[in-house]
């Protein structure tokens, strides 16, 4: 570890490290101030290349996200701002994604649906995800080098292989924007605007404020980045709280994170409370999503974790090459002398890859099953979302040449790097893009969204003890049945979802929900007929706590359970008039009344710091 020289006869002796960008220095004049974030955003550019030349790289969650931005932007236009039921999965069934998926990338994505053509949504993400990964990079590396090296670990950051790996292969957009959170979040620990003064001041230094949305905007992107983002949070601020000898960053973080949680309790608090509504447990009980199924290079017999095998081992070779690449370049920073010579600016960073290769090994479970909410991660390699700053910063610092090296060295070293970041780019086109099925593609997904035939559904948000893979396809809105236990649909296809036709006579009568489809309105369903007898009308609809169900003017309370749990509404022969609708539960209040509460304490908060700035 490099400790601050202590003479100047020492210091005449070894190189001078690069200048620091500390606050207050080293700024950019003219048009200097945009030429690092031109050259991110056309690296961005580059590494989203492989997506226009080859259409939509349909990654394991690119479907998902893609009926996500289409329920969301219909439920937008039926003037719902902000959805919870999700109609498409479950083949026009649905499923309360809304509550338990965050909000960030399925606003944005629809949103970007308005405006763009639904083939170009997830290219145009992709990009803007990338870009704002090297961008904050960048920020957190003027900390500790100038611009041009710091725009080298911005560009690193983006082509890390751990980034091209969700942006591709997994197309997990909320887990890509980590890219753009994490670095915001170490550079908010890092930076010490206030070393002296009033410990008040020094609490309060003007970094709660922006702490506290960074960390917001961490869970509102991704559950899982949430939780990472929590826990380095808190590593981080006790690591500086001992390099600096002061309990300042540890109640400046832990006042940041209160606020944080609560600006996105709207979201964290109708999630953690209707848990129990649903099946949340199979997001970590399957085999292949368990922590101790995924540590480095693990392999286990058996047909199901096949294919888990096979990408285990491609992460695996991305997180052992990442750490490998953090620690060579700290140590040749470390060599060369151009880290900064305070230590604690950096040392904190220098931690993270130990402790992210700690996470990957089978001797790191314990910790897992202690800490509360860890094994939600479902993967140990997730934490290399941490890494990839830290990892580009160290690299930049190893190999970026000093000023008193040789003209063609300076100019070779760039050149090289964008050889390394062109050949990044081809293993995304190569190894990482998957292409999309005929069903896959956009624009067949598209057309089935259309036809109000609807998705699959997703497992752990099933209604809990449901089983999603006996929810016929093709069901009509309402089935009316003598037995609500009756079947509907028969499997054709081994492993498949049932299908049902008129034909099957399983229904004694069928009615259409008013008006037609049923999908195009999210969370309400209207149902007007008259019975031939009385009986059992089975719902297009899966059973939600937040339903209420009004028949001839009486709300109705609990229903016949069906495996499939779809709603069996009893109504009696002759006309009926049917509604059913979502209503605004407890919980999504009390997340509503919490964030509120938590936007005003910010912007007192703020303004206190604001005051305080000014008057010093």
């Amino acid at each position: 570890m490099m400790a601050p020289n202590s003479s100047t006869s020492e210091t005449s002796r070894t190189p001078e490290p690069l200048p620091v960008a500390a606050e207050g220095s080293g700024k950019l004049s003219g048009w200097t101030r945009f030429a690092g974030p031109g050259v991110i955003l056309l690296a961005a550019a580059v590494a989203t290349s492989p997506q226009l030349i080859r259409g939509n790289s349909c990654g394991h969650d690119f479907d998902f996200h893609l009926v996500s931005w289409f329920d969301c932007l219909n439920a937008w236009r039926h003037g719902i701002v902000y959805p919870h039921w999700s109609p498409s999965p479950n083949f026009s069934a649905g499923e309360p994604r809304f509550i338990f998926y965050p909000p960030l990338t399925w606003i944005l994505g629809a949103a970007m649906g308005l405006v763009l053509p639904w083939q170009l949504v997830a290219i145009v993400m992709t990009f803007l995800l990338l870009a704002a990964s090297g961008l904050a990079t960048r920020a957190l590396a003027r900390l500790a080098m100038p611009d041009n090296p710091a725009t080298l670990a911005g560009c690193a950051a983006l082509f890390s292989g751990y980034a091209l790996f969700t942006a591709y292969e997994r197309s997990a957009f909320g887990e890509l924007a980590g890219g753009f959170w994490i670095p915001l979040l170490l550079l908010l620990l890092l930076r010490n605007k206030t070393s002296s003064g009033a410990f008040w001041h020094r609490i309060f230094n003007g970094s709660s404020v922006p702490l506290a949305l960074v960390l917001a905007g961490a869970w509102l992107s991704n559950a899982p980045l949430g939780v990472m983002a929590s826990y380095l949070l808190a590593a981080v601020a006790l690591v500086a709280a001992l390099l600096y000898r002061s309990w300042a960053p540890v109640l400046r973080a832990v006042v940041g994170t209160a606020l944080g949680l609560g600006v996105s309790a709207f979201y964290l608090v109708p999630a953690a409370w209707e848990q129990r509504w649903v099946d949340i447990r199979q997001a970590t009980d399957d085999p292949g999503e368990r922590i101790e199924n995924s540590f480095l290079f693990g392999h286990h017999p058996g047909a199901l974790l096949e294919l888990h095998n096979v990408e285990l081992k491609r992460v695996s070779l991305i997180a052992v090459s990442m750490v490998a690449v953090a620690l060579a370049g700290l140590l040749i920073a470390w060599r060369r002398r151009t880290l900064p010579a305070d230590y604690r600016r950096w040392l904190p960073l220098a931690l993270i890859p130990l402790a992210v290769l700690f996470l990957q090994l089978p001797v790191s479970l314990a910790l897992w099953n202690l800490l509360p909410e860890l094994r939600f991660l479902q993967f140990p390699w997730r934490w290399l979302v941490v890494l990839e700053a830290p990892m580009a910063m160290f690299f930049a610092a190893a190999v970026w040449p000093r000023r008193e090296n040789l003209r063609w060295l300076r100019m070779a070293v760039p050149a090289i790097c964008a050889a390394f970041f062109l050949a990044a780019t081809a293993t995304a086109y190569h190894s990482f893009f998957q292409p999309c099925d005929d069903e896959d593609a956009v624009v067949p997904m598209v057309q089935v969204y259309r036809t109000g035939a609807g998705f699959q559904g997703t497992d752990e948000y099933a209604p809990a003890d449901a089983d999603n893979s006996i929810v016929a396809t093709g069901l009509p809105d309402a089935c009316l049945v003598t037995d609500p236990e009756t079947t509907l649909g028969v499997v054709n296809t081994p492993g498949a979802n049932p299908d049902w036709w008129v034909e099957q006579h399983s229904c004694d009568a069928t009615f259409s929900a008013i008006p037609r489809p049923a999908q195009t309105h999210p969370e309400s369903m209207h149902i007007n007929g008259v019975m031939p007898h009385e009986g059992y009308l089975i719902l297009r609809l899966r059973s939600y706590p937040a339903w209420r169900i009004v028949l001839n003017g009486r709300t109705l309370g609990q229903f016949v359970r069906r495996d499939d749990d779809l709603i069996a509404v009893p109504v009696p022969q002759g006309s009926i008039n049917l509604t059913v609708d979502w209503t605004t539960t407890p919980d999504i209040l009390a997340g509503r009344w919490i964030t509120e509460l938590a936007l005003l304490l910010l912007t007192a908060l703020w303004l206190l710091e604001r005051r305080d700035k000014t008057g010093q």
